[in-house]
């Protein structure tokens, strides 16, 4: 008898992993192309900090990825259970966020704000620095880790809270290891193409010598690419979360989309929603930072 209740718990056991590794499977695959746009921006947000504080830096923000996921599953899990209407409301507001991010670094490029130029005798203060920069990318990685979870949460939503909950837990590990071990990599590259031309001048090794010149050749190219496309990221996964919280702008996406596939074919089935997607986000970003300012010049003058 006892015999028979362990082999009917170890089956159940085998059964719930398979259930676990089946829906965790799924939602990866849904979630996947969040995962390249937080992959782009959190290596953009470590752009610009010391050559010896690249790994501490990323370390801290992947730290604070795992607090941010801490909050978010069990969160996420009260909200579906409570408050469901609440989550897409939440969404909105992030992607909002995002959008107003995008656009404050472009009106930074092009626009930069006269306060920001820097006296020669003014040193900058790279403590200071280096925490804005983990600030900024924890508070990125909250947004994006926010619309991971709820994505995850839509795919697992007919299974029991136990199974969403593991689901989730097992999600919310393997992006962030994924991405922030990534990030990690990227930002090394220049040092692992430094000690392979070093390692060639002592083995006279012509291999490893033109590895290294490609990987220091590529590495700030790479940099200023993931840059680029951590700001385009923004605007896309922003304007993306509007899209699906507004039947009307998701009605309107998919007929742009049917539009674009009849002229176009598959090509524009592909590219119309993500045109679509950025350039709402574009206007949403535009939209929030020409209120932020006008809020603030306007609070500015009433004191």
């Amino acid at each position: 008898m006892a015999g028979t209740n362990l082999l009917t718990l170890l089956d159940d056991i085998t059964t719930l992993l398979d259930d676990i590794a089946t829906m965790s499977k799924v939602a990866t695959k849904k979630t996947a192309g969040v995962l390249g746009d937080d992959l782009a921006l959190n290596a953009q947000q470590v752009t610009g900090v010391a050559a010896e504080r690249e790994l501490p830096v990323v370390w801290a923000v992947a730290k604070g990825s795992f607090l941010n996921k801490a909050i978010l599953v069990p969160a996420a899990l009260l909200i579906s259970v409570w408050l469901p209407w609440l989550i897409t409301p939440l969404l909105m507001m992030g992607g909002l966020f995002l959008c107003f991010e995008g656009a404050e670094k472009v009106f930074a490029k092009f626009l930069p704000h006269q306060n920001e130029a820097i006296d020669e005798d003014e040193k900058l203060d790279l403590v200071e620095y280096e925490k804005q920069k983990v600030k900024g990318a924890i508070r990125t990685d909250f947004i994006l880790s926010a619309e991971i979870i709820v994505i995850t949460l839509g795919t697992v939503a007919g299974a029991t809270l136990f199974n969403q909950t593991l689901v989730l837990c097992v999600i919310a590990i393997i992006m962030t290891i994924g991405v922030y071990g990534l990030v990690a990599g990227i930002v090394k590259l220049d040092d692992a193409g430094l000690y392979l031309l070093n390692q060639s001048k002592v083995k006279a090794n012509k291999f490893k010598e033109l590895l290294g010149k490609g990987l220091l050749a590529a590495a700030p190219r790479l940099m200023q690419f993931l840059a680029f496309a951590g700001t385009i990221a923004m605007f896309l996964v922003g304007g993306g979360i509007l899209v699906h919280g507004v039947a009307l702008l998701h009605h309107i996406q998919l007929d742009v989309t049917s539009y674009a596939q009849s002229v176009a074919g598959g090509t524009g089935e592909v590219l119309a929603p993500l045109l679509f997607d950025g350039l709402l986000g574009v206007i949403a970003g535009l939209v929030v930072v020409l209120i932020h300012v006008g809020y603030t010049k306007l609070f500015k003058n009433n004191l």
